[in-house]
């Protein structure tokens, strides 16, 4: 009976509020599977100073071929099942001198948002 409750419900005047790019530490970090094909992707927890809850951010803005990109943080494999080189993840590990997906856990990174106002890691 709850749910037709909300049948009721009025349009709100508060717009989600969005949080501005700072410095961030990396308080966890974990692989999520997306999507259908089951896709696999780098998702960190983040400390921002202006939320008491950690916030979620799985995507990187960096410099490639002259170009910013902002790209998942998907987990690519090379034939000897590393991460690949070259990939959005391999440059983060290499901006943050990580060696491994764990080793990103208490880090800081600067954030900045992406064309549609999501925070991501800057790594340029």
């Amino acid at each position: 009976m709850e749910t037709q409750e909300n049948l009721k419900i009025g349009i709100g005047t508060k717009e989600v509020e969005a949080l501005k790019p700072a410095t961030v530490k990396i308080v966890k970090v974990r692989i999520e599977e997306v999507g259908d094909k089951k896709n696999k992707k780098v998702v960190c927890s983040v400390k921002h100073p202006d939320r008491e809850e950690p916030i979620d951010i799985s995507t990187v803005k960096y410099e490639r071929n002259d170009k910013i990109q902002t790209v998942g943080l998907w987990l690519n494999l090379d034939e000897d099942n590393l991460i690949r080189k070259g990939s959005a993840l391999a440059v983060l590990l290499t901006f943050l001198k990580a060696e491994t997906i764990e080793q990103l856990e208490d880090k800081e990174i600067t954030t900045i948002q992406d064309d549609k106002g999501y925070l991501c890691f800057k790594a340029y």
